[in-house]
């Protein structure tokens, strides 16, 4: 006999309060160093091989360990991987500040990826076991996803006013107060669970899912940044090869790294599809929705992170939609309609022209955020409630490394589409008068096509700018058209899928 859920009482909600600190930090992370480039490159004066090695491995290391980790939560226990995590993101984040050199920077940069891979999956999976109620779950987790939203888009802001006034390592600095808070709030209100029974932690599983991971987000990245070369396509090769015998490994396994069972509830592998393919669209597009805001309309990085801020009041509204529509209407219809929302900005955002105001991108991106929002909020509480309460970790950890593929892959394939159509559309607008590598450096990128155009004559300039910026848009919109035909095709997968099925209803013991 069973009986409903118990109600999560004052103590769970302050703790919730407590565990969106770390999400937002995290996601911050990922934007804020791009302001402090300029600064920090003129104190360590980095190599450009180092430069992109600062930039890139935090992601590399959140995205490799976020598996062991989530499965390391369920052994030792959340709260305490949580609270190792918060010492070591803290420790990293004086270390990144007070760098001298561009050798420690990356070392520090690596740690922090390290203690965000504790992080992010150990505050999802505590949730799970918060907050019992379904109702009280969704809105939880709407709250811990509309966090991790907001944090990538005040970063910019954060690190823009600091570096108004402070030197660079002040956009590090800010997460020391913040860690602090965690560690003396989350040791008084935060509960302990772990898996009662887990088996003995094998390592040689940690390492392949380490190895595949970045070896496959590297060769993504790599395509992103110069094309399919051998490098990129060895990588990936040797990540899925990896990535098998770890799959076989955990298959025969007592006690595996990650449920392989999982993946046979349709609720968590539609759930965890749906989340990978919305991170595709929306990462891909906004890497050029930024380019196109600050190259092509000519606006600040600081005051492109001041427009788009309003896309938040989006995201609060799916979020907020994907907890009341969900207690009426079953989860994939729920899942197929903020898809289609979804689909729908971006078809949006596929009309705008290099004379448009930044209200055409902004209302575009508020429909974009408002589907996407609904989305992310109510499949992360699928996958997370599809599994047994001692694994949550994994399966927080699942989550959030098919969302770290999504936006690598949609950053290399969007932003290779948008490069092959500008570079089809340059290679018959190329003013006459410029011949060899000005030539050459214009038609390949709209970077290039500008700093060609700083040292062009007047009769020049202005021709060769309006038609790289011409190009760039279209490619922008070529992009766009793919994002809304990818959501549109998972709106259709996911209802085929989840069709039948209805929220999951919480019980507890009689």
């Amino acid at each position: 006999m069973t009986t409903t859920a118990a109600k999560a009482g004052w103590k769970e909600w302050v703790g919730l309060a407590v565990l969106v600190l770390p999400v937002l930090l995290v996601s911050m992370d990922l934007s804020v160093l791009f302001f402090a480039l300029p600064l920090l490159s003129q104190d360590l004066t980095p190599t450009g091989s180092q430069l992109l090695w600062i930039v890139d491995i935090y992601g590399f290391f959140l995205a490799g360990l976020l598996i062991t980790m989530g499965s390391l939560g369920d052994r030792i226990g959340r709260k305490r991987l949580l609270m190792l995590g918060a010492l070591a993101f803290g420790g990293a984040s004086v270390l990144a500040a007070y760098s001298t050199s561009a050798e420690m920077l990356i070392a520090a940069r690596a740690l922090l990826g390290l203690g965000g891979a504790t992080l992010a999956p150990s505050t999802l999976s505590l949730l799970r076991n918060m907050f019992h109620d379904d109702a009280q779950r969704r809105t939880a987790i709407g709250v811990w996803t509309g966090a991790f939203s907001g944090g990538l888009a005040i970063g910019p802001i954060i690190a823009g006013a600091l570096l108004e006034f402070f030197w660079w390592g002040s956009v590090f600095l800010i997460n020391v107060p913040v860690m602090v808070l965690l560690l003396v709030l989350g040791a008084l209100l935060l509960p302990e669970y772990k898996d009662p029974n887990p088996g003995r932690f094998d390592l040689l599983s940690a390492l392949l899912s380490m190895v595949a991971v970045l070896s496959i987000i590297y060769g993504v990245k790599q395509i992103a940044e110069d094309g399919v070369t051998t490098t990129s396509l060895v990588a990936i090769g040797a990540g899925a090869l990896v990535g098998l015998v770890f799959v076989i490994r955990q298959i025969r396994m007592t006690h595996p790294l990650i449920d392989p069972s999982l993946f046979r509830r349709g609720a968590f592998t539609g759930s965890i599809v749906a989340n990978t393919m919305v991170t595709f669209a929306a990462a891909g597009l906004g890497m050029l929705a930024v380019q196109y805001l600050q190259v092509v309309l000519g606006i600040s990085p600081f005051r492109a992170a001041l427009w788009m801020l309003p896309t938040m009041l989006g995201t609060i509204v799916g979020v907020t939609l994907a907890s009341l529509l969900a207690k009426r209407i079953r989860p994939g219809y729920v899942i197929g309609l903020g898809l289609l929302i979804g689909a729908a900005g971006f078809a949006l955002v596929s009309q705008v022209q290099v004379g448009s105001s930044v209200v055409a991108l902004l209302t575009g991106y508020i429909v974009v955020t408002l589907g996407l929002g609904l989305v992310i909020a109510l499949a992360t509480d699928l996958i997370v409630a599809a599994a047994p309460p001692e694994r949550a970790g994994a399966a927080a950890a699942l989550s959030e490394t098919a969302s770290e593929f999504g936006g690598a892959l949609g950053i290399a394939t969007l932003g290779s589409v948008a490069i092959a159509v500008y570079r089809e559309r340059m290679s018959t607008r190329i003013p006459e008068q410029l011949t060899g590598e000005a030539a050459e450096a214009s038609g390949a990128t709209l970077g290039g096509a500008v700093a060609v155009a700083e040292q062009a004559p007047a009769g020049v300039k202005g021709p060769l700018l309006e038609n790289a910026f011409a190009s760039f848009t279209e490619g922008f919109h070529f992009a766009a058209y793919l994002s809304t035909g990818v959501l549109v095709l998972m709106a259709v997968l996911v209802v085929v899928l989840l069709r039948r099925m209805r929220m999951p209803q919480s019980a507890g013991p009689s």
